[in-house]
């Protein structure tokens, strides 16, 4: 049995292997196009990205033919590098460089020796390309932005990385990518699927045509389309009031969740992010440390939330049953705690909950949040009790939009005193700051933005997101999910009435819009710097948080202006002016257009240094874009008056 067992292996394996063989020669021979062929050349067809639109349809991002210059650096040979250089307008250095770089690469593969020519940059090469061996031309689509507006939005295209080539195999050396914006967020749908031709060559390397007679030829695929959740013309609203300030605007669609607007200031016009100067306009607006055009701060920027938390504080005392809408406290243009401390307030006299919010009084919600803190007998239990309430509104942790960027905020619990408070010891007075939207608590923009959503609906959210339509699919079922917070319905309807009174008795009674039933919250936030080496307390920033209607809510909306004030002095009117422009299409209360459009803060942040050059030009561009369009406005309005006479 031995004798026979050792021979048989022997002959079951060879077999085995012959099979495969013949398998691999004979049958299947996809494994050659796997392989570093030289008598095969791969070309490659890139398919236009999908197109962008706004939520009514109007086109925002298009394509544009675009050409790259090709090296397969081991076939250059007797190269006149002198009409080279003068073709493309480059150095000998550069050329060297390029040369050096793509062998690097692959002496045999093709790599970017030039990217991203444009027509005219093109032509005059085009015809003498045949002069210069190892070189050639890949057709690509660039972005052709019809708006000069939604940078952050939009994101850009770049060049893959070979960190990015290694990893994803649909991804070669020279491709184009998405980064930022939706540009990453949706790459897989907008980029299409490029299509690949097999060029069979002879032995003097000339193509003699398809290999296999196109066998493995593939047909490039179009982008899909999409439809965003923008709505393009309050979008350039928002970034023209925003010029020469900082800060973020996001606006949501209560019911659905949409992203109406979503502005970071200082931006720059996405076009300049395209072509030959991208890769220099780009390295400029990524070493503004100080504006941070890149930076979105309607997503990424933390601040502490001030006044607009109080919202969050009376709705959960509200719950918690540590106070009702009668519920009385007087204040004495402050609030007393905890041996001698005290926190100033503008208040005086009783305030209930209905005048505690449009009258913003620091004393009625300080004294409410110690309630529901002090309803329990272990502070730990009860930070934790409200922190879960708040949570419920979707603050603290990521929301799960679909944009690649953001930040959790920071809602406080127990592991958060017992970290800073490492021998116990703290209770209520010790955290009472949580209540007027400091101490601990940071929330961004688009937190806030959805804060206010969740109150207009009473109680519930949907996740934000910017995406409306894709050609031929459905939005991811996650933003059609209906979130419902801790807080039960009766609750918001008080809270609602109080803030209601905000535009019509309280802090915003001058921002009224004729005819819109707003309902807001001003606040502010204290605002430091090191300046020196020194903390120095600079301008508050401004805050404003609102929906309108009161009934039937079709907007919700958040304003942050850095260095801006009281929430009542920018933020405020941008609120009423956004509110009205996306309402009706057109504005009513041009008193405060004027003034906003008119508001510089640079001389506040000169304190912090400079904007980049690029920066400075797109603002000096867009200032004097807005100047025409004020004379044109004011004669417009001269013009009425005239006709009335």
């Amino acid at each position: 049995m031995r004798k026979v067992l050792l021979p048989s292996l022997i002959i079951i394996a060879a077999s085995l292997l012959v099979i495969r063989i013949f398998y691999l020669q004979v049958i299947n021979d996809s494994f050659k196009l796997k392989s570093d062929n030289n008598a095969i050349k791969i070309k490659y067809d890139y398919p236009e990205r999908g197109y962008i639109y706004d939520r009514n349809g109007k086109l925002l991002v298009a394509n544009q033919a675009s050409y790259d210059i090709m090296v397969i650096p081991r076939e250059v040979k007797n190269t006149d590098t002198l009409e080279f250089c003068q073709l493309l307008n480059i150095t000998k250095e550069d050329f060297i460089k390029k040369i050096e770089k793509a062998k690097i690469y692959s002496p045999r593969l093709p790599s970017v020796f030039l990217p991203q020519l444009n027509k005219s940059e093109f032509a005059a090469f085009q015809e003498k390309i045949r002069k210069f061996e190892g070189f050639y031309f890949q057709k690509r689509s660039l972005r052709d932005y019809e708006v000069d507006f939604g940078a952050n939005i939009f994101g850009f295209i770049t060049q893959v990385n070979e960190k990015l080539v290694a990893k994803n195999p649909y991804y070669n050396s020279g491709d184009l990518i998405g980064k930022q914006g939706v540009e990453e967020s949706y790459e897989e749908i907008l980029r299409g699927i490029k299509g690949v031709k097999y060029i069979q060559k002879d032995k003097y390397n000339r193509e003699i045509g398809s290999f296999k007679e196109g066998k493995y030829d593939t047909i490039a695929v179009q982008g899909e389309d999409i439809n965003l959740t923008i709505d393009a013309e309050l979008q350039k609203y928002g970034e023209e009031l925003m010029i020469n300030k900082r800060g973020g605007i996001v606006a949501i669609e209560p019911k659905t969740g949409e992203i109406l607007a979503l502005v970071t200031a200082p931006s720059y016009d996405p076009s300049i992010l395209v072509g030959r100067k991208r890769s220099k306009n780009y390295t400029e607006l990524y070493r503004d440390s100080i504006a941070k055009p890149l930076y979105d701060r309607g997503l990424l920027a933390e601040y502490p939330p001030g006044s607009p938390f109080k919202i969050l504080t009376g709705l959960v005392a509200l719950q918690e049953g540590v106070v009702n809408e009668q519920t009385t406290f007087m204040c004495h243009h402050g609030f007393s705690y905890a041996r001698g401390r005290f926190m100033g307030c503008h208040g005086f006299g009783p305030h209930q909950l209905h005048n505690g919010i449009y009258n913003s009084c620091n004393t009625y919600f300080a004294s409410a949040y110690m309630l529901t803190i002090n309803k329990y007998a272990k502070p730990a239990y009860a930070v934790d009790v409200w922190s879960n309430h708040v949570k419920s509104f979707g603050l603290g942790q990521f929301m799960g939009y679909d944009l690649p960027t953001g930040k959790k905020g920071k809602v406080p619990d127990s592991k958060t005193y017992k970290r800073i408070y490492p021998n116990g010891g703290w209770r209520s007075t010790t955290i009472v700051s949580n209540a007027i939207g400091q101490g601990e608590v940071l929330m961004t923009p688009i937190q806030l933005a959805n804060m206010m959503a969740t109150v207009a609906n009473e109680g519930y959210y949907y996740t934000p997101h910017i995406i409306k339509k894709i050609e031929g699919e459905k939005i991811d079922k996650k933003f059609t999910t209906k979130h419902v917070t801790t807080i039960d319905k009766k609750y918001f309807k008080p809270m609602i009435s109080g803030l209601f009174d905000v535009y019509n008795l309280g802090t915003a009674y001058y921002l009224k819009v004729e005819g819109i039933d707003i309902c807001g919250k001003t606040g502010t936030a204290e605002n430091f710097a090191k300046i020196d080496g020194k903390r120095t307390q600079l301008e508050d920033h401004s805050i404003f948080v609102a929906f309108a209607p009161k009934d039937n809510p079709k907007i919700a909306i958040a304003i942050m202006v850095e260095n801006g004030g009281f929430g009542a002095t920018i933020a405020g009117p941008i609120a009423s002016l956004m509110i009205e422009k996306y309402l009706r299409h057109k504005i009513t209360r041009t008193d405060l257009e004027t003034r906003i459009l008119n508001k510089s803060l640079q001389g506040e942040y000169a304190k912090l240094g400079g904007l980049s050059e690029t920066v400075k030009t797109q603002m000096r561009k867009q200032d004097s874009i807005l100047k025409s369009k004020t004379v044109i406005r004011k004669v417009k309005i001269d013009t009425t008056k005239q006709k009335q006479q």
